[in-house]
């Protein structure tokens, strides 16, 4: 066997034996240096790690990531659900289109989905089983809706995309990642609404201590919240700072709405905070810096070139194999993270991609879109896990419901895919470069 079929049966291998992706990126890496090249060529992994994280666009992710954190702990869940409620009132279906709103809105805060669904799902699913929604048709609702936070700016992932694919501008993944994103919000919200009809689940339940608040007074008091991206995207757009400051200004934003405005976040919180930050932070890093050790083997040996060209001569139809890069993705998507899925296909798919001419941002925001259904899809299901644990119930039980609203967002995901324009018209209005 070549060195190239040595070092993907060993990644294949670590990971089906139970070890972290991160160090089974490595390994199997350093297996393909050690067969294909030299054994003298692993003095090169040291390098190779730090260069996988020597770029100053990775400085956003750790600050989005304490963006959510801190937006959490201040209380801004609440006041969203509060002033949604408000606003819909009493009627089938309201919590859970307060539900998908929140999560869509907390989405433009965060950028992650498993935050987005700890957040909503801690302050929406006690409301929801009291007005006599099930348990797990609510926790898969807000596992599916954070989803969303994967295309709504700003976006962790669509952050990693522009790095690893070059000479995309992350401005216009930002701009093409909105209007899909509302759109795979009403793909869930259709369904849930139907459902919530049929069995006439109540969604006039106001939340403890919400009785008599009026429209004014929750939108008053949510009113930081929902500047929050009004104040990122405004920055970028006026450019006023770039994607990496605009994710600083998030943070200093938050800090205060905590500080000072709701009053939910104290000085020792926001010190645990930078502390939680950089855990998860350092998880997300050591991922992307040992993936460099597969990337850079990967390439020496030539194992991306010829796994494209085996995807490219399977069929000379572009939209046939679209269909087959999509379904791979999304099993991926069923069996990890959307950070490692990037590291390990992106260089593999990027030879495809521009084969077939297919448009950079328009791609992106579709592996963004299949990588956000499975957010959802267990076995793994990330967003699905918290909620479920939130909710105190067994995974297994929203298989159905999760099943639904796949492919709920699998229909948004086909109309994004037919009609590129549904994400590329923002970008180009706004005078971004996405050609």
């Amino acid at each position: 066997m070549t060195p190239d079929v040595w070092m993907i049966l060993a990644f294949a291998g670590l990971l089906i034996a139970g070890v972290p992706v991160a160090f089974s990126l490595a390994l199997s890496g350093a297996v393909g240096i050690v067969i294909g090249l030299s054994p003298d060529m692993l003095a090169t992994l040291g390098t190779n790690t730090y260069n996988s994280i020597a770029k100053y666009p990775l400085i956003a992710i750790p600050l989005f990531i304490l963006t959510g954190l801190i937006f959490e702990r201040a209380g801004v869940a609440l006041r969203l659900v509060r002033f949604a409620q408000a606003l819909i009132g009493p009627r089938h279906g309201g919590l859970a289109l307060v539900a998908v709103l929140v999560c869509m809105i907390m989405g433009g805060m965060s950028g992650s989905g498993p935050a987005d669904a700890a957040a909503v799902a801690m302050v929406m699913l006690p409301s929801m089983t009291k007005a006599g929604y099930p348990k797990p048709f609510s926790a898969t609702l807000i596992a599916a809706s954070a989803s969303t936070a994967i295309l709504i700016p700003p976006s962790v992932a669509l952050i990693l995309y522009s790095i690893v694919v070059p000479g995309v501008d992350l401005r216009a993944l930002f701009a093409a990642g909105l209007f899909p994103g509302v759109l795979a919000g009403l793909a869930l919200l259709l369904p849930a609404l139907l459902v919530a009809r049929r069995y006439g689940w109540e969604g006039g339940t106001p939340l403890e201590g919400a009785e008599r608040l009026t429209v004014r007074d929750t939108f008053r008091q949510a009113l930081p919240a929902l500047f929050a991206p009004v104040l990122i995207l405004g920055g970028l757009r006026s450019g006023l700072f770039t994607p990496t400051e605009a994710a600083v200004v998030a943070v200093a934003y938050g800090a205060v709405v905590g500080l000072f405005l709701t009053r939910e976040l104290s000085w020792r919180d926001l010190w645990e905070l930078f502390g939680e930050a950089a855990i998860i932070s350092g998880v997300v890093m050591l991922i992307i810096a040992l993936a460099g050790i597969f990337a850079w083997a990967g390439t020496m040996l030539g194992t991306f070139r010829h796994l494209a060209e085996w995807i490219i001569g399977l069929t000379d139809n572009g939209v046939l194999l679209l269909i087959l890069v999509m379904l791979a993705v999304l099993v991926a998507g069923m069996l990890l993270d959307a950070i490692s899925i990037y590291l390990i296909m992106m260089p593999i798919l990027i030879p495809v991609m521009q084969h077939f001419e297919w448009n950079p941002v328009w791609f992106g925001i579709l592996l963004a879109m299949n990588i956000a259904i499975g957010q959802f899809t267990p076995p793994v299901a990330v967003n699905l896990m918290v909620t479920t644990e939130v909710a105190k119930i067994r995974l297994e039980q929203t298989l159905g419901w999760a099943l639904l609203f796949v492919v709920a967002m699998g229909c948004a995901l086909a109309l994004v895919a037919i009609f590129p324009s549904i994400a590329l018209w923002l970008p180009r209005v706004l005078g971004y470069n996405v050609d």
